[in-house]
């Protein structure tokens, strides 16, 4: 078998033994691939196996890093490509059929390749790996170079094909998604293009999709502002907006399967719904293929869900999960559907070979079948995979030739040694764990999950059976083990039992028993050495803590013959006749074996990289043997293994989860040999097992499904020797029982079917009742151990039989005599009647039932708890919501006749923050109130001082008006939208409706139409408080008079209802948190601790109620004597009855005299009795009048006032909403200004992506056409050396003679026919591809056929004749490079092409993206537009009286584009104005009738007033004249002239002394005050300095900004925009300091002139 293998490194080894690999059996997990017409490859675990279809051959390729990845072919060039599975994996290129390496690819991916592919033409080879990367990576495999390489995060792909008639492009799919890759090339440049494919609805129709980043077709409300694109309004910005989708419009779409191309370069896609696409590759419109006809589908399937695709001519063939293969003939739109060939299990892939002769069916547990076009059968299976996985293997004595495997459901296969060719199978129909074949017999046993062991019959190869079952236990197998003479078979168990087995098929495989240890038992050894009478065994199990146990016990060989009492009655061992001792290991080991010499351990340790040996102690113990490490020797293995020992026990074999195999020398347990057959990636090796003479190892991959064979290499002499004698001498002592036990197989003539059933022995004893009760049925089987138990328990009871009748007979007649008694208990009386419990003897019984009921009861119990506590936590999280939150709980009002409710405002109290923010918003508005008030002042100041020259009267007469106005600084009603000054909010802090531009002053607009509500909240609630309790003194006083009328009804006996007015239930909420002893109709519980505090506190209540009625007898004794009053009351006239005489009762005819006086006085007494009582009657019945009537009264005004209430109740509700509705629309206005901003930001951010693309793009554009440029260079220069050459070629041969000058031309001019490998009609007409197009490396192949071809022509035999040969040398040279040159215009031509291609794609994207900005800049400018508009056009609310506004039918216009709303304030203000106006101009016209009346009188009088100002002038002329000072005046007038002086000298030196501390102390304030400045003029000039640093670097940005712009040479619309915006800015600001310094030169020339003016004035001397 040839063999190939791929070494990286060489390792050193102890010795000259090694191990190869001489076959690999496995079975393909992934698809399986043509390498050429007549062979296959698949992978399984760390090999790549290759099979030759013709000759069944395999070829084995191993990896030497670990296990193998995904694998791709290439059919023309014969190069297998594979990934191996480790970080940074690697691709391994190699030629078939040499399998030598060809080249090895390493790329950036971190984990693992999932998907590899080849092209058809060219030397190309696309790589994908999934996470983290999602890089799709094209290579050149021949120079080991990445071309192009483009990551997608997310997109994890399935299937990834090139189109075989077209290498640029490639199609990738997934379960939902299927994209196009183009492969642009320019010279040596490769690019990706990506354009992913839309699906179909899952119902097949195609959805249309809107333009989600440019909506075009949005609708405008005028009301709401403009509506955006759902992005916006999530606040989406960035990536997420624009693949952001609401959930209502997304729905599911098809799912893709496969998809394989057409000669058309068109896809053909199956989805998992059923339905059947057609892709255009260039246009990527989709058509879903319709079904012609139906055809009858297997099992009824309803449709057919293509698992996999492959293309044939017309059509495709596909597969399902039925196994049927169908074939879909296409024609148009439509297909056919038809049956094609079916298989026994579903088919996971389908592969043409090259040919297309033959289609390669694989299914999916790995079988493959080969369909032959023509060929009869045409169906033949090349590989049969086995059923699961295999769990165990093992060799066939003497193991030289055969060997057996076993799978995890049950399949036995017999396998030759030398091609692992298949000799029979057998299914067991169970669940197997493990196998082992007897060394002393033909026979092997198979363990199985439910505790069964299979004996076969493996003497037969060709005719494998079951001779023998045995049901051990219910627990399963997990282990088999034959001692190494074949004597006894240890069978453990899940559960930690051994059994010991006869392994002799003439014993019928007889159990002696077993023995029990610990669980999960890891592995049992044994030592059986030709010459003892005894097997050791070694029993590994784990402990807790990191420890593990052995258990070491010996089997005599001639067990059988020992008697019966080696085990007890239930079948266990006798330990002391095993002789069993106990050892632990203060470490965890994985694996321990037991040496021959029979005083050593060897064990792996699993959490360490050590194999030790431990040392038995030479003496007996009683307990656990701690044993210590006697030799450690550290492993280059890793994990945990496990350690198996050769048959001669002079090598260990180790295995571990790192998939390499280690022989050790058993004394320096040094390895001498080392294999890696697998790898930790699949979890290394499971199974290990060498042949009895060593020359062959089998080894078992635990997850990646590969059984390898190994053979050795290189193997010293002395090593074989050794084994083989040992071999010999074993094989020779088990000869003859060998002989024996298969000549017993032969002829026992057992059946394969027939399973020995044991039936116990009937016994001769009669079983009673309970006795049946043990008898197990006959026809359910049960296990040895089990049957063991029955057989013991039967025992048992032969031997207790006696008893037992004694006492059953005991319990019948009790049970007659407690009969009789439950008979006479249902006579008595119930008082007196039992319980049936009572009768009940079986106190253990009675009191499992009670604790059962206590159990019981107290489970209810912790429920109702748990359900109460559930209850009481969600019952304070309501009222922690909404009752002890509640600063003003809610409550109702109710009046007392009319059905009038009024409901309070519930309110919570304001949390901190939202006060700060209140008082925020309040000290801004009070700040800019303020401000406003100074500009004001300045602004009046200022006009005050320019009017001071115009029309005196007239300011002041206006001036009086404007003081006899009262301004209001608040808003009219009409315009605050809402009534809430009529509960006394103060609304002079709102900002006008008409000038809510900003979003801060929204903001603060909200919080301060929130604090008003609450406001007016708070007024009505004051107000319904007042009400509540004036209610509550209404029903005091009411229950007041209800005492007296109640009263006056008991003495009038009047059978009227008192009316006594109550709260109801709404008026008093917290009622309902309160629940009362009276609605509680169940007991109530008590605890055991509640019940003994009553039971305590009874005695004491009971002597202090009998105290307290021993204190009452005085009252008891007054209310029975006197009615309980010491007088007779007004009130008791009604009650009193005059006692009539004793003599009344005789007749009046026998009364006397004195009795008839006496009858009189009664008469007289009864008389004015009666008429008291009318008195007394009528007086209280007017007071009860009275009394009812005041109650209705004050009632009555109540509800008045109540009514009232209700309606301002209702106006403060309208008050609420009114202001809630401005806070929405003021809110709804904050969201559609979030949106816009949303909307702008990812504009800006979509704009900044573009125009990165669009630098990229003229990048591309730039490089390209400098590439192109260079390219047509060479080009031209290969062209004009051609040209050249043509035109020199008569100059070159100039010497000859000019015929033949022509004939060498027209031979220079011809060029030789290449002639091209036709290839058959049937294989044109199978290949559905056709001449695909060549690649480079079939160009190289063409260019060499042209040289063999002109190496023809340049022949000396085509020379003409008499032409000199050095002349034909020369010419054939000359032609040579001729025809040189022109395959290298032809090559340079067709890449000047494909660049000029390139060139254009690109300058295409350019224009695309060019677009794309365009698009966005009119987006931004729109938008703009919008805001601006938005924040121009306000949302008012607007108060209407009833009857203002007349509409008819209520159409309302909304729309009033030429129409501007202006404040009522402006118009009243022209019409004032207008009006005085007016009157000013009557005025003047009245008054000019008047001049001319008064011209004269005004003449005279002036004269008058001039001849007295002349007068005057004279007098104070002399005045002036006169000098006498105050001084001499006061010295003239004052007698203490002197005192008065001192007196005004020092209070002059007091004013100096003030002054001067005054002084000095403005000086220290100022000197503070200058350090203050000095220190704030610093920290400004710092400040200062930093704006001015930041400012040189803000210019620097910008200008390097502008001479990016200038040198794009194309300016943003939104650049212009803001230079615009900052021109403007610039020129206010100048405007501005230019007023203010024209402000200031008016002020300066008015204090000026103001100076001028006092200047002129006279100054007058006092005199």
């Amino acid at each position: 078998m040839a063999q190939g293998r791929e070494r990286e490194d060489t390792s050193t080894h102890f010795t000259n033994a090694s191990l190869s690999v001489r076959w690999v059996q496995g079975f393909p997990s992934q698809n399986v691939h043509f390498v050429n017409d007549h062979t296959i490859c698949y992978p399984s675990g760390n090999y790549v196996i290759f099979i030759n279809l013709e000759t069944k051959k395999k070829t084995v390729l191993q990896c030497i890093n670990g296990i193998v990845g995904v694998v791709a072919t290439s059919v023309p060039g014969e190069v297998v490509a594979f990934s191996d599975r480790r970080l940074k994996p690697v691709i391994y290129l190699y030629s078939f059929p040499a399998l030598s390496r060809k080249n090895k690819l390493k790329g950036n991916i971190l984990l693992d390749y999932t998907l590899l592919c080849f092209s058809y033409c060219g030397t190309y080879l696309a790589s994908y790996s999934s996470l983290p990367e999602f890089e799709l990576a094209l290579w050149n495999w021949e120079s080991s170079v990445i071309l192009c390489k483009k990551s997608n995060p997310g997109m994890d792909v399935s299937q990834m094909s090139f189109n075989p008639m077209n290498w640029h492009q490639m199609c990738l799919s997934s379960p939902s998604i299927v994209s196009v890759w183009t492969i642009e090339r320019s010279n040596q440049d490769h690019h990706f293009k990506m354009r992913l494919v839309k699906l179909p609805l899952e119902d097949g129709s195609l959805a249309s999709e809107t333009d989600l980043l440019f909506p075009t077709s949005l609708s405008k409300n005028l009301i709401y502002g403009p509506v955006l694109p759902l992005s916006a309004i999530a606040g989406l910005v960035g990536e997420e907006a624009e693949t952001f989708r609401p959930k209502d419009d997304i729905y599911p779409l098809l799912h893709p399967t496969m998809h394989c191309w057409t000669p058309s370069s068109d896809l053909y896609v199956g989805c998992e719904e059923g339905h059947f696409l057609t892709i255009n590759a260039e246009t990527l419109k989709v058509t879903v293929l319709q079904k012609v006809e139906e055809i009858s589908l297997l099992d009824g399937g309803p449709l057919i869900s293509p698992l996999t695709l492959v293309y044939q001519k017309d059509g495709v063939l596909t597969s399902g999960i039925d196994g049927m293969i169908y074939s879909f003939i296409v024609k148009d739109s439509k297909y056919q559907v038809k049956n094609f060939v079916e298989v026994d299990a579903p088919v996971a892939n389908l592969v043409f070979s090259p040919s297309y002769k033959m289609l390669l069916i694989q299914t999916d547990k790995g079988t493959v079948y080969t369909y032959t076009f023509g060929a009869e059968p045409a169906l033949d299976k090349v590989l049969e995979a086995c059923d699961g996985k295999v769990q165990a293997m093992d060799f066939i004595t003497p193991g030289t030739k055969y060997f057996l495997t076993l799978t995890n459901s049950g399949e036995v296969s017999i396998l030759w040694i030398e091609d692992c060719t298949c000799a029979s199978k057998l299914w067991l129909g169970t669940p197997a764990t493990t196998l082992a074949c007897s060394p002393s017999s033909g026979s092997a046993v198979v363990g199985t999950v439910d505790g069964c062991l299979y004996f076969l019959d493996v003497h037969n190869v060709e005719a494998l059976r079951v001779i023998h079952t045995l049901f051990l236990s219910e627990s399963p197998v997990k282990i088999l083990t034959y001692d190494q003479r074949g004597v006894f078979l240890l069978a453990g168990t899940v559960e930690g039992n051994i059994f010991v087995i006869d392994a002799r098929p003439s014993s019928s495989f007889k159990i002696f028993g077993y023995t029990g240890t610990n669980k999960d038992i890891l592995q049992i050894s044994t030592v059986s050495l030709p010459m003892s009478d005894v097997v050791e065994v070694l029993v590994l199990s784990p402990l807790p803590e990191l420890r593990s146990r052995l258990e070491y016990f010996v089997l005599p060989t001639r067990l059988s013959e020992v008697p019966s009492a080696i085990s007890d009655e239930r079948g266990r061992l006798k330990d002391s006749f095993i002789h069993k001792f106990l050892y632990e290991v203060e470490h965890p080991l994985s694996s321990a074996v037991l040496g021959f010499e029979g005083d050593k351990i060897y064990g792996f340790c699993s959490h360490v990289p050590y194999i030790c040996s431990y040392l038995i102690p030479e003496k007996n113990h009683i307990g656990v043997c701690v044993l210590k490490p006697h030799q450690k020797v550290q492993t280059k293995q890793y994990g945990s293994g496990m350690i198996s020992m050769s048959s001669h026990g002079l090598w260990l074999l180790t295995i571990a989860k790192c998939g390499f195999l280690c022989v050790r020398d058993i004394f320096s347990l040094e390895t001498f040999a080392r294999c890696r057959s697998h790898s930790h990636q699949g979890h290394g090796i499971q199974y290990i097992k060498m042949s009895m003479d060593g020359q062959h190892i089998l080894v078992n991959g635990k997850d990646d499904g590969t059984l390898v064979y190994l053979k050795w290499k290189r193997l010293g002499a002395n090593l074989a020797n050794e084994i083989i004698e040992h071999c010999q001498q074993l094989i020779a002592s088990l000869s003859k029982t060998v002989e024996k036990e298969n000549e017993y197989l032969v002829t026992s003539g057992v059946s394969q079917d027939v399973k020995q059933e044991e039936e116990p022995t009937e016994s001769g004893l009669s079983l009673d009742s309970s006795q049946e009760e043990l008898a197990i049925h006959s026809d359910k089987e049960i296990s040895w151990i089990q049957q063991k138990s029955k057989e013991a328990i039967k025992n048992e009871v032969r031997l207790f039989s006696q008893k037992r009748k004694e006492i059953k007979r005991g319990i019948k007649e009790l049970s007659r005599t407690i009969t009789d008694m439950m008979e006479e208990n249902k006579k008595v009386e119930p008082i007196a009647k039992l319980e049936e419990q009572e009768f009940c003897l079986d106190l253990e019984e009675l009191e499992r039932l009670h604790d059962e009921s206590e159990e019981e009861v107290a489970k209810i119990r912790k429920d109702v708890e748990m359900h109460n506590l559930a209850k009481s936590y969600l019952t304070e999280l309501i009222r922690e919501e909404c009752w002890n939150s509640m600063a003003v709980k809610g409550r109702a009002l109710k009046c007392f006749h009319i059905p009038y409710v009024v409901e309070n405002f519930p309110m919570k109290a304001r949390t901190e923050e939202e006060l700060q923010q209140l008082n925020r918003v309040l000290q801004e508005k009070k700040t800019e109130a303020e401000c406003l008030k100074l500009r004001k002042e300045i602004v009046e100041v200022q006009s005050s001082a320019t009017m001071l020259k115009k029309h005196h009267d007239e300011e002041d007469e206006e001036e009086e008006d404007e003081e006899n106005v009262v301004k209001d600084t608040s808003l009219p009603n009409y315009m605050l939208g809402s009534l809430s000054t009529d509960f006394g909010a103060d609304t002079s802090l709102l900002t006008s409706q008409l000038e809510l531009h900003s979003r801060e002053e929204k903001i603060n607009q909200i919080i301060l139409l929130k604090d008003i509500i609450y406001k007016v909240k708070k007024a009505f609630n004051s107000e319904f408080d007042a009400a509540y309790k004036q209610k509550e003194i209404e029903i005091a006083r009411v229950k007041e008079r209800n005492v007296r009328i109640e009263e006056i009804i008991t003495d009038l006996e009047l059978e009227e209802k008192v009316w006594q007015p109550v709260f109801e239930d709404c008026e008093k909420p917290e009622r309902a948190l309160v629940v009362e002893d009276d609605e509680i109709s169940f007991q109530k519980f008590l605890a055991p601790w509640q019940k003994s505090k009553t039971e305590m506190t009874t005695p004491f209540e009971m002597e202090h109620l009998v105290l307290s009625q021993a204190s009452e007898a005085r009252q008891r004794g007054l209310m029975d004597m006197m009615g309980g009053v010491l007088e007779v009351k007004k009130e008791d006239i009604l009650r009193m009855v005059i006692p009539q005489p004793a003599f009344m009762i005789k007749s009046d005819a026998l009364w006397s005299e004195e009795e008839r006086k006496q009858f009189k006085e009664y008469e007289k007494k009864v008389k004015e009795l009666n008429e008291e009582r009318d008195k007394y009657r009528k007086s209280l019945e007017t007071e009860l009048k009275k009394l009812q009537n005041s109650i209705q009264e004050s009632t009555q005004n109540f509800d008045e006032h109540l009514k009232r209430l209700f309606e301002r109740r209702v106006k403060a509700e309208m008050v609420v909403n009114q202001e809630e509705l401005k806070i929405n629309n003021l809110v709804f206005s904050l969201l559609l200004d979030e949106e816009l901003s949303s909307r702008e930001q990812f504009l800006n951010y979509y704009l900044l992506k573009k125009q990165e693309e669009k630098s990229k793009t003229a990048e591309a554009i730039h490089k390209a056409r400098g590439d192109l440029d260079v390219f047509k260079e060479h080009h031209d220069n290969l062209v004009a050396e051609d040209k050249i050459l043509d035109r020199s070629f008569k100059k070159e041969f100039s010497d000859i003679s000019g015929h033949q000058v022509d004939i060498l031309y027209k031979l220079f001019k011809r060029r030789p026919r290449i002639h091209k490998q036709k290839t058959h009609a049937d294989v044109n007409s199978l290949v559905p591809y056709g001449e695909r197009p060549g690649s480079g490396k079939l160009n190289k192949e063409n260019f060499t056929q042209l040289m063999k071809a002109m190496d023809e022509l340049d022949n000396i035999s085509n020379m003409p004749e008499g032409l000199d040969p050095f002349v034909w040398e020369h010419f054939c040279t000359t032609r040579r490079a001729k025809v040189e040159n022109e395959y290298k215009v032809k090559q340079k031509a067709a890449g000047l092409q494909e660049m000029t291609t390139f060139l254009r794609r690109r300058v295409e994207d350019d224009e695309a993206v060019q677009h794309e900005i365009e698009k966005v800049f009119q987006e931004l400018l729109r938008l703009q537009e919008e805001k601006v508009r938005f924040q121009v056009n306000l949302t008012i609310q607007i108060l209407l009286k009833q009857g203002q506004v007349e509409l008819e039918n209520f159409q309302l216009i909304l729309e009033y584009s030429d129409a501007i709303l202006i404040n009522k304030n402006i118009i009243e203000d022209l019409n004032s104005v207008i009006r005085a106006q007016g009157q000013k101009k009557v005025a003047s016209m009245m008054e000019s009738k008047e001049v001319h009346k008064g011209i004269y009188q005004i003449e005279w009088e002036h004269k008058k007033m001039e001849m007295e100002m002349e007068d005057l002038n004279q007098k104070a002329w002399d005045i002036q004249m006169l000098f006498f000072s105050r001084d001499r005046q006061k010295y003239l007038n004052e007698p203490n002239y002197e005192n008065l002086i001192a007196i005004q000298i020092g209070i002059m030196e007091q004013t100096i002394n003030v002054i001067d501390k005054t002084h000095r102390k403005n000086v220290e304030n100022c000197k503070k005050l200058l350090k203050k400045l000095g220190r704030y003029n610093n920290q400004k000039d710092i400040a200062n300095y930093m704006l001015s640093c930041n400012l040189r670097e803000e210019l620097v940005a910008v200008s390097e900004r502008q001479d990016i712009c200038n040198e794009m040479g194309s300016k943003l619309t939104c650049e212009k925009i803001a230079k615009e915006q900052y021109e403007n800015l610039l020129k206010k600001q100048k405007l501005t300091k230019i007023s203010k310094q024209q402000a200031e030169q008016i002020s300066i020339l008015q204090a000026e002139v103001e100076r001028l003016r006092m200047k002129t004035f006279p100054a007058l001397v006092p005199m």
